[in-house]
């Protein structure tokens, strides 16, 4: 199969590419730097460098690669979750799914993908006092804070999902862990927790939906050819609380128990999305892409055992 990935050297874009080229498909990635670009032609892919805010450019690229499929991984996070950074970043991230989805897949269309998988986040449901919420649940629509992430969900669910001619799969996915993210062995949360800069907040009930990233690059095999066009969680089966991960990653890792946060102080300092994440945040159900992609994470104590042991 003929594949685009726009993205392809990010957090789960490098570990998808070398999983597509390993299992015989013909990959056209896309990246930003040149650089990248000659690591992916060492990794048995071909390479476009490019601007995907360039409409012209990137219509182009997509109709050169010919692809039967086109995965949208685009994202502009960055390498370590500073707070002063974070804003302008997520920010970033909107922008590019929301103005380069809808031009990924008119030019997909164009040169005659039969499939799209759009990568988006499932941890952007409202809390309404159900401790996981399914693909249906209604978005964080309403507070500031989370109002811009929940909007651009919603968009890119329309436009994926909204384009004739074309088979739409968006793929929400928890938070990452494992190689190349934010939660490895040395991560940048890893290191918070080490240095005991990672407190449980209030009482901890918050519930994190993680999927180990190898999970999440076998989930986006799998829909390139299995799943009805739709939304997917694309997590493990046991959202964990925050006062359940957090004491088992540190003692994974060898440090000593988190310390704890009044909601107050920890919104001060690191910001309302961090508290939500800590103390209100809904799990997520992955029952319709076990389902639909005959797909089986490892859960997260396995994982992290993995991961941080």
């Amino acid at each position: 199969m003929r594949i685009l990935v726009a993205g392809a050297t990010g957090a789960i874009g490098r570990p998808l590419v070398d999983r597509l080229v390993a299992d015989g498909h013909a990959v056209v990635g896309t990246t930003r730097r040149e650089e990248r670009a000659r690591t992916l032609r060492e990794r048995g892919a071909e390479a476009v460098v490019l601007d995907a805010f360039d409409a012209g450019a990137l219509r182009a690229a997509v109709c050169a690669a010919e692809p039967e499929v086109v995965v949208h991984q685009l994202t502009a996070l960055p390498q370590a979750p500073d707070p002063k950074s974070m804003a302008a970043a997520v920010a970033l991230t909107g922008r590019l799914r929301r103005e380069t989805v809808p031009a990924f897949l008119a030019a997909a269309r164009e040169a005659g993908a039969r499939r799209a998988l759009v990568q988006s986040i499932s941890f952007v449901t409202r809390p309404d006092g159900r401790p996981v919420h399914d693909e249906d649940a209604p978005l964080d629509l309403d507070r500031p804070a989370f109002r811009d992430s929940a909007s651009t969900a919603r968009e890119l669910d329309a436009a994926t999902l909204g384009v004739e001619g074309l088979e739409g799969v968006v793929l929400r996915y928890g938070f990452y862990y494992g190689p190349g993210t934010w939660y490895d062995k040395d991560g940048a949360m890893a290191t918070m927790i080490r240095r005991r800069a990672y407190p449980i907040i209030g009482r901890g009930r918050g519930r994190m939906s993680f999927v180990h990233v190898d999970d999440a690059v076998d989930a986006t095999v799998r829909a390139l050819e299995h799943g009805a066009p739709g939304v997917y969680n694309v997590t493990d089966d046991e959202p964990a609380t925050a006062r359940e991960w957090l004491p088992e990653a540190a003692r994974l890792l060898g440090a000593r128990r988190p310390l704890w946060a009044p909601p107050l102080v920890a919104r001060r300092l690191a910001g309302d999305a961090v508290v939500h994440y800590a103390t209100t945040l809904p799990g997520n159900a992955n029952a319709r892409a076990r389902a639909a992609f005959d797909w089986a994470p490892r859960p997260w104590r396995q994982g992290f055992a993995e991961v941080f042991a």
